[in-house]
């Protein structure tokens, strides 16, 4: 489980990361706490923005307009590292998260480091080296992409419920990344963690009314622990490996 954070600031260069990599972004975000701010920046009066704008009413983004004012010069660069700055000294974001493929927030990285606050980066495999290693981490999103969407079709192709299945490929992904070393999670924290990812989650989409008749449902994948001296009160929840 990743460290865990109360104030998370997201921001994103729009002009240097596809919108189809959004909800791969948004589930990476949501395994290390809680948003507070999420901005994203571009020039959204051109039409290289056409496929993030339908997005942002969804993901509840705000959009910073920053006119491309001057030929050769990254504006939106510029925006992005102001804005940072000032949330860095309003003292209560305690980490974040710039989602870009631009060496140009290296240096904002490194700054934002040296307040003492976490920073993530998120962006795709051309990532300069320098703006990863100026990271305290850094989520390298087309591989997760790829086997979401591998795992979407096999879903579909297999059932044909596709709404279904959706949700059931994001629960038993959860499972994975929030298990800890002996593989079992928590109830209560993989349902917080899917309610940050999808906000809408429906426990119908499944046909039961509470998430522990799911699983309990699903004994061919998942075990059911209810006791466990470390935490009595707690069900935990693991794959069948």
């Amino acid at each position: 489980m990743p460290e865990q954070f109360n104030n998370i600031a997201v921001l994103i260069d729009a002009e240097n990361v596809s919108h189809s990599y959004l909800e791969d972004i948004s589930e990476n975000i949501a395994l290390y706490g809680v948003v507070s701010v999420r901005r994203i920046y571009g020039d959204w009066t051109s039409e290289k923005m056409k496929g993030w704008k339908s997005l942002l009413l969804e993901y509840a983004i705000q959009p910073i307009q920053q006119f491309s004012n001057t030929a050769g010069k990254n504006s939106t660069d510029s925006a992005l590292i102001i804005d940072a700055m000032d949330l860095l000294y309003l003292q209560h974001v305690d980490c974040f998260c710039i989602v870009s493929s631009d060496s140009d927030f290296t240096r904002l990285a490194s700054r934002v480091r040296e307040q003492g606050k976490y920073v993530i980066g998120i962006g795709e495999k051309k990532t300069p080296t320098s703006f990863v290693n100026a990271c305290n981490e850094f989520l390298h999103i087309e591989p997760a992409r790829q086997e979401r969407e591998r795992e979407r079709g096999d879903a579909r192709r297999s059932t044909g419920k596709e709404k279904q299945n959706r949700t059931e490929v994001l629960l038993e992904r959860a499972v994975d990344q929030l298990a800890d070393s002996s593989g079992w999670v928590m109830l209560s924290k993989l349902m917080q963690y899917i309610r940050q990812v999808k906000p809408d989650f429906d426990l119908h989409e499944l046909g039961v009314r509470k998430p522990l008749d799911y699983f309990t449902s699903r004994k061919d994948k998942y075990h059911i622990q209810k006791e466990r001296e470390d935490a009595p009160s707690a069900i935990f929840i693991s794959k069948v490996r």
